[in-house]
């Protein structure tokens, strides 16, 4: 049985390094072991992409879904699953619009930090525990609520420190090759002062 002083903790931590950390490592690492050329054509798709990662995680993080996922066999691991596939998809299309169109790479980044924050902020600063179905079907019947409603802050805690530091600092490294450019092609957009 586990702990539950640390039963949403351990979840919402495997979802920060599924979603934060491996995916955009895997997806840098396939990009630069396969060579992938920038596809224009998948403008397009950075903001459907945006839009499940949030959906899946919003989603799959109420109450009742929650519960779901402890319930149903199969269930979580299908959370897991989802959840890594949209941000795999997320991190492609803003890695494939980093070299294109890089505010819409900086656009998605924002919208998505924002977003996530948000759902870290309901976590730590709700009045009472929202998942106590959830962890009575993980830890058994009598789970004090105490105990989960500081768990719950805890995971709140860590999607505030852990989600924004993934996204801004994508964000700054995204902006800081942006400004690079424009600086490395500065003077070719100044008037030739010879003519």
């Amino acid at each position: 049985m586990e702990d539950p002083a640390s039963f949403l903790t351990r979840h919402m931590a495997a979802h920060i390094v599924v979603m934060n950390i491996a995916a955009p490592f895997l997806v840098i690492l396939f990009r630069r072991v396969a060579v992938i050329a920038p596809n224009p054509a998948s403008a397009r798709w950075i903001g459907p992409a945006t839009a499940v990662q949030i959906a899946l995680l919003w989603g799959w993080h109420l109450p009742a879904p929650l519960a779901f996922a402890y319930t149903v066999l199969g269930a979580l691991m299908l959370m897991h699953v989802s959840l890594f596939g949209a941000a795999l998809w997320f991190w492609w299309t803003v890695l494939e619009e980093a070299e294109s169109a890089r505010w819409r790479a900086l656009g998605a980044l924002l919208i998505t930090g924002k977003v996530f924050c948000l759902l870290g902020v309901l976590l730590t600063f709700a009045p009472r525990a929202l998942f106590v179905r959830a962890a009575e079907l993980c830890l058994g019947a009598g789970t004090a609520a105490g105990s989960l409603l500081q768990d719950q802050q805890l995971a709140g805690l860590l999607m505030l420190v852990a989600c924004p530091l993934t996204y801004v600092l994508a964000g700054v490294v995204i902006a800081a090759r942006w400004l690079g450019d424009i600086e490395r092609r500065g003077p070719s957009l100044l008037p030739d002062p010879s003519v």
